[in-house]
Order: C-alpha cells, then structure tokens, then sequence
C-alpha cells in the first residue's frame, strides 16, 4: 500500500491555535484560540549536549485537568516508582530484521525509539532542534487546531526539513479519532463524529468516509493517526468511565460492533495512506479514572482472555501496524506494574502474533507515571518490550528519556538488543512512506 510521505521545506505559518492536553487516554477542556507569532524556522542552533544531542528545550505546558473529574481508583495504588529492573533478555528469535539498523550509531538507534511532540500553539523550535539533534524519528502533533490545512502541512514540513539529514523519513502523526478527540480542524480538515456515533454507519460506509479523513490528514503531511480506540466499554458504567465512555471514543458496546467498526475507521485510513495504531491495549473501558490525570488507576476485571483482549487480536489480524499500550494496571495480568512497563501485558501483544510496533500512551506528563523519573519512564518502557516511546503532552522532557536510554543501552548489551529490535520494527513499519 502506497504511503504519502510530506514533501517540500517550508517554514511553520503563524496559526490560529486552541491548546490542549493531548495525552491518549482523554480529552481536556478547549480554552479560547490565541494568535502565534510567525513565522517559525526548523533551522537553529544546537546548544550541544553531549553527543550532539538536542538543548534543553523550553518547557510546554502541562495538561490542563479532563472535562470529567475522574474518581480515584478504589484499589491501593501499586508501586510504579524507581525500581531495580530485573536483568534484560535478548530477543526472542525470529524477531525484527536487524539488517534494518546495522551500523547505526546507538543514538541513531534510539532515536528511532522516541517520539516528541510537536505543539501546534508552539514552541516549534526546541521539538524541531531534537529532531536534529537528537535523530529523533517521529513527532506528534499535540494540542488542538482550527488553522486548517496549511498552516499545518507548513508546519509539518518545518518538522521534515530538521529531519533532511537522517537515515529514515519522519513518522508524523497526531491523535484524529473524531468527536471529542480531533486535534486538527479547519479549512481541509472534516468534523468527524465521535466512535460511538461512528458505529451507527454502515461498516463500508465508514470505511469510505474514513478514507476521506484519512487523505486530509496525508494531505496535511500527516502518516500516522494514532487511532482508533478498540477500548470494550460496558454500556451500563459508560459514564463512569472517564477516559472513554464518558466521552463516546467507544465503537459502541459490543465486541462486535468495536471489532466491525473500529476496523472499517482503521483501513479507511490505511486505503489513503495513513498508518494506524490501535488502542489502549488490554483496554481502558473498565477503568473509573483517567491515566493522563490520575494515578493508581486500576482494572481489577480484564485479564489475558477477556473479551477486550479478543477485540485487540482482531484489530491485529486486521493489519493495524500500531498497538498502544494503556499506562493503567491490570492486576490479573500483572498487578505490579502499569501494563506499559509490565513484560506480561506488553509480551501478550507478542502472543497475539503481533509483530509491528507496540508505542507507549504519552509517557511525558500522565500523572499515572510520573512518579517516575522521566529516563527511567522511557527504559522501563523498552525494557519491557515496547518499540516506541510517546513524549507528547510534555516534550521538554524528552531529551532526559533518550539520555536515559543511550545511557543504559551503553552499559547493557541485552537491553543495546532491545533497542536494536525496537528501532528494527520502526524502520520496518516506515517502509511505506
């Protein structure tokens, strides 16, 4: 299938933006746009941090509160804090084509592992500096904006141009379920429904208007939709359901109708070139707080055969080349760890015969962990068994997770064979841009 990959070297337009939170798990509330000065430039120069990795770029914001108070979790909040890690294991044969990367620096490599927001509302130039600086091999486009089309492809094209000089094309993606979670309006860009609303269509009705949406967002540059949400939400606690349910991001109430529905928005996507990732594996629909928000969130329910499990292997089998792993607990797969830093929760992607590429939620500012420090967030990440790490509500503290990880790669030739296959799957899964 043909990818359309951004073209051209442009510098970033002045934009009309709203900001907002943009971590995976749930909406914030949309404050009143605010003009931005213009234009911004991809080029400038590096502080030089040690290894010609990027300055400390300025901090962004970090997220404003969801719409919907969450309720703290009922079950004691596990420890998710600086721990000793277990020793590494290489991986497992028949892995990754590590041909992929063979002479790349470790930086290189790691690079390839992260990926840094990129905020609409700005500031462009500390994102577009580790882009450079730093390899870094994908950017999402974080917060919210009505600019429309160009002003955003302008964008997108400032963040290609600070990538000209590296092995592999820049992923850019953004989060485009529709409803509530849109994070690109305007001029070129369609008012997409919410999922919930999205299931009562015709499933190649769907799929058309998705291909649709699906073109506007390759039009814009963008090539990757973090989207769409497989979360199995029961219809009686929908509402207290805050990530969620309460915000109609669920295909309806059934299995079926999530595996039937959440599909036809998937390849509708991919029919225009865009990449999907499916989430928030094992689910969140049975949470009763927000990960972005809230920590000691909590699933005392979904285990390796529930049902939202099977929604997820179907998504696979359907050819989504992302899974994204939720930042709760599931204490019947793994009680001691958030799912995104547990080898039980991430190795049963793996079991599901998954072989492309498991990203994080966003690990810069979701409160579920931060109470970890950033570096060790990212190595965990990985050393479970995670292909790519999410910086995108918070990017100022991206530098310090690839530190973290060049640092331990270093130091740890099994956790460097980690990195080789994260990066290997990465590299992979831009074949087509």
């Amino acid at each position: 299938m043909t990818r359309l990959r951004p073209l051209g070297l442009a510098a970033a337009a002045a934009l009309a933006v709203v900001t907002l939170a943009a971590g995976c798990a749930g909406p914030s509330t949309d404050p009143d746009p605010t003009a931005l000065p213009g234009p911004a430039q991809s080029s400038g120069q590096s502080t030089g941090r040690p290894g010609g990795t990027s300055p400390s770029p300025s901090p962004s914001a970090t997220p404003s509160p969801s719409a919907t108070s969450a309720t703290p979790s009922a079950t004691p909040t596990p420890t998710v804090g600086p721990t000793n890690l277990p020793p590494t294991e290489q991986p497992a044969p028949g892995g990754p084509d590590l041909s992929l990367v063979a002479g790349w620096s470790v930086e290189e490599k790691v690079g390839q592992v992260v990926m840094v927001g990129l905020p609409v509302a700005g500031p462009f130039q500390p994102t577009f500096d580790m882009v450079r600086d730093d390899h870094i091999g994908g950017v999402f486009l974080h917060g919210r904006t009505k600019a429309g089309r160009q002003p955003v492809k302008n964008l997108v094209d400032a963040a290609v141009d600070a990538a000209a000089g590296e092995r592999e094309p820049l992923f850019v993606a953004t989060d485009q379920e529709g409803g509530a979670v849109q994070v690109l309006r305007g001029t070129g860009f369609s008012d997409i429904p919410s999922a919930v609303d999205q299931a009562t269509l015709d499933p190649a009705d769907l799929r058309a208007r998705s291909r649709v949406w699906g073109q506007e967002l390759a039009a814009a540059g963008v090539n990757l939709n973090l989207a769409p949400v497989l979360d199995l939400v029961p219809q009686d606690s929908a509402q207290s359901n805050p990530p969620i349910g309460v915000f109609g991001r669920n295909y309806g109430y059934t299995a079926e109708s999530v595996i039937v529905h959440g599909n036809a928005f998937a390849q509708g996507q991919r029919d225009a070139g865009v990449q999907t990732s499916i989430k928030h594996f094992p689910g969140l629909g049975r949470v009763t707080a927000n990960t972005d928000t809230t920590a000691g969130v909590t699933d005392t329910v979904t285990g390796p055969d529930a049902p939202s499990v099977d929604v997820f292997d179907a998504g696979i089998a359907a050819g989504s080349g992302l899974v994204m792993m939720s930042s709760a607990v599931y204490t019947r797969i793994d009680p001691d760890a958030p799912a995104v830093f547990s080898p039980a929760a991430v190795g049963l992607v793996r079991d599901l015969g998954f072989d492309g590429v498991i990203i994080t939620d966003d690990l810069s500012a979701a409160v579920q962990v931060t109470g970890v420090p950033a570096g060790e967030r990212a190595v965990r990440a990985v050393d479970a068994g995670v292909d790519l790490v999410l910086a995108s509500a918070k990017p100022s503290v991206a530098p310090a997770m690839v530190d973290a990880l060049v640092a331990r790669a270093d130091a740890d030739p099994a956790f460097a064979a980690k990195i080789d296959a994260a990066a290997a799957r990465v590299v992979a899964a831009k074949s087509g841009l």
